[in-house]
């Protein structure tokens, strides 16, 4: 199976192994094997890869969650022929995934549920919204632990808070829905131009995220401040679609706190595809203080073929902690112990894009536009 082209045409066609030799990340994308056996991404294997057939083993007889990571550490060690690359330890967790449909999270005991919808997106469109949620904060919160639910169909979804530096006349009303774009898919400046205040706080691509944050790390959300909750689902059929979206956001007290969690966004808006070419873009983002880095994920659009992030600087430089090449349900990676990034140091982003039409792309908002921009957390000392 190591280094053999599957038979399946259409993993042919996506550059798959049964089995890479790639280490890490890519590795494990690479290895078809991988993508008929991960049960725990079923939702993005049945919707995006359909010609691909039935996940394995089939009829729902699922491979135990401690075969899945011992399976896992092999393909990510880069299918090695001899040598010790997992533990049999690891054999007892006889744990195995049970699909469940979409439904209201239970709320936590300490924090508090945002619920966005229903709402209906219309055929053959696509719809990104924003709404500002009044947290009704009077005190700081402090928030460890991030719970999302969505209806199928959506792109992403995202949770901003504003820049302090904010005008009060781009403060949006609470509850009341911002469409970035018309029915006619015409953009909404109004909209667009608050989008330019927006500090990133949370979400996914993903149709669930739980995201917890090391112990005593907590991201801060000030005191009589709202979260703007931002919707995008895309609908191809000729029925109307019905998005819904449940988050969670799990705060503990201050005194529990022993580092405030910063997040970024390493956004490139530098981007032009020229009509019926490949086109790979780099770009360096350096750190001007030293940052404890604990999750990184990336966001494009279709026309993305791969993503890598690379270290910059320091004995690392070069080595890549990130790859893609999903770009519908980039991997969220965590990072513990997290990667520690030296003053002058910083993250390396390198895309490539396949762009097939007639017209050049550059950066923009639809999804026939393109993006190269890297979310992530950390904290500093």
């Amino acid at each position: 199976m190591v280094g053999v082209l599957p038979k399946n045409e259409s993993a042919r066609k996506d550059g798959l192994y049964i089995v890479s030799t790639e280490k890490g990340m890519k590795g494990l994308a690479q290895s078809f094997l991988w993508e008929k056996i991960n049960a725990y991404d079923q939702e993005h294997f049945l919707a995006d890869h359909p010609e691909y057939g039935q996940l394995m083993p089939p009829g729902g007889n699922f491979l135990t969650d401690g075969e899945l990571q011992f399976i896992r550490s092999w393909l990510e060690s880069g299918a090695p022929e001899t040598g010790v690359v997992s533990n049999e330890s690891l054999l007892q967790n006889t744990n195995t995934y049970t699909p469940r449909p979409f439904s209201k999270l239970d709320p936590p005991l300490e924090g508090m549920q945002l619920h966005l919808g229903p709402f209906e997106v219309q055929p053959n469109f696509e719809r990104e919204f924003f709404q500002y949620t009044n947290l009704k904060n009077i005190d700081d919160l402090y928030v460890n632990r991030i719970e999302i639910e969505m209806r199928s169909g959506s792109h992403h979804f995202l949770l901003y808070t504003f820049d302090n530096e904010t005008p009060n006349e781009v403060i949006p009303s609470y509850d009341q829905p911002r469409d970035l774009r018309d029915s006619r898919g015409v953009l909404n400046l109004s909209t667009l131009y608050s989008m330019q205040f927006h500090n990133f706080f949370g979400g996914t691509q993903w149709p669930r995220l739980d995201y917890r944050l090391p112990d005593g790390v907590a991201l801060k959300i000030p005191k009589n401040f709202g979260l703007d909750q931002n919707s995008h689902y895309v609908n191809r059929t000729d029925s109307i679609m019905i998005g819904e979206v449940y988050t969670n956001l799990h705060t503990i007290p201050k005194s529990s706190v022993s580092h405030v969690a910063q997040l970024f966004d390493l956004n490139n808006q530098d981007l032009y595809l020229p009509a019926k070419k490949v086109t790979t873009i780099e770009k360096t983002f350096n750190m001007q203080e030293k940052r404890h880095v604990g999750q990184v994920f990336s966001h494009a659009h279709e026309k993305m073929k791969e993503f890598i992030v690379e270290i910059s600087g320091g004995s690392r430089d070069g080595e890549v902690i990130y790859w893609t090449n999903d770009w519908e349900h980039p991997p969220i990676l965590e990072l513990n112990p997290t990667l520690t990034l030296e003053a002058g140091q910083g993250l390396r982003l390198q895309a490539t894009y396949n762009n097939d039409t007639n017209s050049t792309i550059n950066f923009g908002f639809l999804s026939s536009d393109e993006m190269m921009i890297l979310f992530g957390a950390y904290y500093v000392d």
